[in-house]
């Protein structure tokens, strides 16, 4: 069927989501959809349930028995009165909404009129449930109920998804097992309480595993409904792609810079506006966070250039061996990036991953006395070098490498590509070394993973000066290097991205070369 019209985007998710409601599949069939706060999936799942006809459930930060009874009063709202149903546990809620054929009635009813699909219950917000000792059986139960209506004939279709925006309590439900693969840490298993995530039970149950991601540069401007790329870019670079800012934006749509001044001292900077707080906002929904000035550290450190954990314990005077738990809980949190050099199998570094979490470690919080005394203008124009190193700078990084992934042709890489990322390349005999922002590595090949083929390589620069001859002699001079040290790269194309375009010399020796591509930001938002 087709996509909701009021639903922006969102057609590979609305496409799993369909085929997963409308299976044929018999029994309890569980799907988990995740992703972090605003990013729009509470509304996904309500279209969801318009459309096909079912349940949907909010769960509230409440105390237990509340809880099971707002369950209770919703299953049985169109037949009876609230309160008339009481169930003990969860246990015996979830059998009533989902019992084998021929037991009691099916509470979730048909599918909507026209609609071919499995009865459905959406729990959104489960880490509410999964915060109490009386919630904590529910992924054991559904546990249960889909083993059981695997191995007995004649059991109904039902579809359940349950949803959560605390990224680790909900990538624990999906793995089943804790990834402690991205930073090493001194902290032992149990302090992360197993109960808090209800991973086991479902490890391996799960049919649809969806994690909802914010838009990428090109699908936000069209969001905002920005022509200018320049301004799109500038927006994306504070708040990221998330759908729910929308609102909270008051359906804003920046044409120039001054009005997107105008709109960030009226709502971002401003000490009344729900986003001005949105770190914390953000912060709350891990369980696991509770010293919240060490995390508050720790993201600032980040955020102000020390992407290592060594460098991150030098800034907070601190032991790396004690910030162990604290970057693994902001990793699989969904807060802090641990990226790993695509050529070399060691040299992570960590970075931010939500750009208002990092706009306002850098712009907010030094100057949050000037906001709070309403003087935002000024204090806004004093931030400008911070926006534009700190700020601007990583963003056009990180666009440049989604469009070499994304949107750049097979004829501007030289071919198809796989996994796209950044090395570092030592150059001893000019004692230096050199950052290489993307690296296009050939379809298939992966880092770590061998010699593989570099399709290309690219330098990107967010700078008020047009990109010059230089930059391409160093461009050239990485390449050697790479070839030198028995990369494949000899045919790799040269990719120079530049916000402030190209000086006539650098135009003119891409006219001559054919392996020397030049990006602007004309070209991120509208070419390939």
């Amino acid at each position: 069927m087709a996509k909701p019209s009021d639903l922006f985007d969102r057609q590979y998710e609305w496409d799993d989501l369909e085929r997963f409601v409308t299976s044929t599949s018999p029994g309890v069939r569980v799907g988990v959809l995740s992703g972090r706060r605003r990013v729009g999936k509470s509304y996904l799942l309500r279209r969801l349930v318009r459309e096909f006809g079912g349940i949907y459930h909010m769960a509230l930060e409440e105390e237990p028995g509340p809880a099971l009874q707002r369950f209770a009063d919703g299953l049985v709202a169109q037949r009876l009165h609230a309160g008339q149903v009481r169930f003990r546990d969860w246990n015996e809620a979830m059998r009533a909404a989902l019992p084998p054929a021929g037991v009691g009635l099916a509470p979730l009813g048909d599918p909507a009129p026209g609609r071919a699909g499995a009865p459905l219950l959406v729990i959104d917000e489960l880490p509410y449930l999964l915060a109490h000792p009386a919630g904590r059986e529910l992924p054991s139960v559904l546990q249960s109920l889909v083993d059981e209506s695997r191995s007995a004939s004649g059991w109904p279709s039902y579809r359940v998804i349950v949803c959560g925006s605390a990224l680790s309590i909900m990538s624990e439900l999906r793995a089943g097992q804790r990834r402690r693969e991205h930073v090493p840490s001194a902290s032992p298993e149990a302090e992360i309480p197993e109960q808090l995530s209800g991973s086991r039970p479902l490890r391996g149950r799960a049919e649809l595993d969806l994690m909802l991601r914010p838009f990428d540069f090109r699908t936000s401007a069209g969001l905002y409904g920005i022509a200018d790329p320049t301004v799109a870019f500038a927006l994306y670079a504070i708040v990221g792609g998330i759908p729910g800012y929308r609102d909270l934006l008051a359906d804003a749509s920046p044409q120039t810079m001054a009005e997107l001044d105008d709109l960030l001292v009226s709502t971002v900077l401003n000490p009344s506006h729900a986003l001005f707080g949105e770190t914390a906002y953000l912060l709350r929904e891990d369980p696991r966070i509770t010293e919240r000035a060490l995390y508050y550290s720790v993201l600032a450190a980040i955020a102000g250039g020390a992407t290592t954990p060594s460098k991150i314990a030098a800034v907070l005077g601190r032991a790396q061996r004690s910030l162990g738990h604290a970057l693994d809980v902001l990793i699989t949190a969904g807060f802090v990036c641990k990226d790993d050099d695509v050529l070399l199998q060691r040299r992570p570094t960590l970075t931010i991953a939500d750009p208002i979490v990092r706009f306002h470690e850098l712009v907010v919080n030094p100057r949050l006395v000037a906001f709070e005394e309403r003087r935002a203008m000024q204090a806004w124009r004093a931030a400008r070098e911070t926006v534009r190193a700190q700020v601007f700078g990583p963003a056009f990084e990180e666009i440049a490498r989604e469009w070499t992934l994304r949107y750049a042709c097979e004829e501007t890489l030289g071919g198809p590509v796989g996994e796209v990322g950044r090395t570092v390349v030592n150059d001893r005999a000019g004692r230096a070394q050199h950052e290489l922002d993307v690296v296009a590595l050939a379809a298939g090949g992966r880092r770590g993973g061998g010699a593989p083929v570099v399709r290309a390589i690219g330098e990107v620069k967010d700078s008020d000066r047009p990109r010059s001859g230089a930059d391409l002699a160093r461009l050239d001079r990485v390449r050697a290097l790479l070839v030198a040290r028995g990369v494949e790269a000899a045919g790799a194309k040269l990719l120079l991205f530049g916000r402030a375009g190209f000086d006539p010399e650098l135009q003119a020796a891409a006219d001559r070369r054919s392996e020397v591509e030049l990006v602007d930001i004309h070209r991120l938002y509208t070419g390939r």
